[in-house]
């Protein structure tokens, strides 16, 4: 089966749950440090591979990427990924380089905001129960609203 990531622009911070999700990283470093260690290829989403996740939720653990909603998601503002800019406005970069990617060629926030997108994205996880005030705001969608 052919992995749509080749052909649609993808959301990387998608819920599992999404039609057509893959994993494209996974969750390393510390609860108060989390790093984003990133697979050479995406893999579909299965049952089989979501329950691996357990007694945690997929999200702490993985990094998935889906077709991005784009009308349909409350970070999407008609024509731009608002969590992508307030990640890049709100985020320091945790990397000096570009860390490798199996979805960056068609992934939302590179095409939107480029390399500063990409030095900031190991530091996101969709389900942190712990973050910092910077990560709280830049993941707060009424954050977007009050310019």
């Amino acid at each position: 089966m052919e992995i749509s990531d080749n052909q649609t622009t993808l959301c990387p911070s998608a819920r599992p749950e999404m039609v057509d999700s893959v994993v494209f990283g996974v969750i390393a470093g510390t609860v108060t440090e989390p790093i984003v260690t990133y697979l050479k290829q995406s893999i579909p989403i299965t049952n089989e591979l979501l329950a691996l996740a357990s007694p945690v939720t997929p999200t702490e653990i993985f990094r998935t990427a889906a077709p991005c909603a784009s009308k349909g998601c409350q970070y999407f503002d008609g024509r731009d990924c608002r969590l992508a800019m307030q990640i890049v406005d709100k985020l320091s970069a945790v990397v000096e380089q570009l860390p490798p990617c199996s979805i960056r060629r068609n992934c939302r926030w590179w095409q939107q905001e480029g390399q500063a997108a990409c030095m900031r994205c190991p530091q996101v996880i969709t389900d942190n129960y712990n973050p910092s005030k910077s990560m709280h705001e830049a993941a707060t969608p009424q954050a977007s609203l009050s310019e």
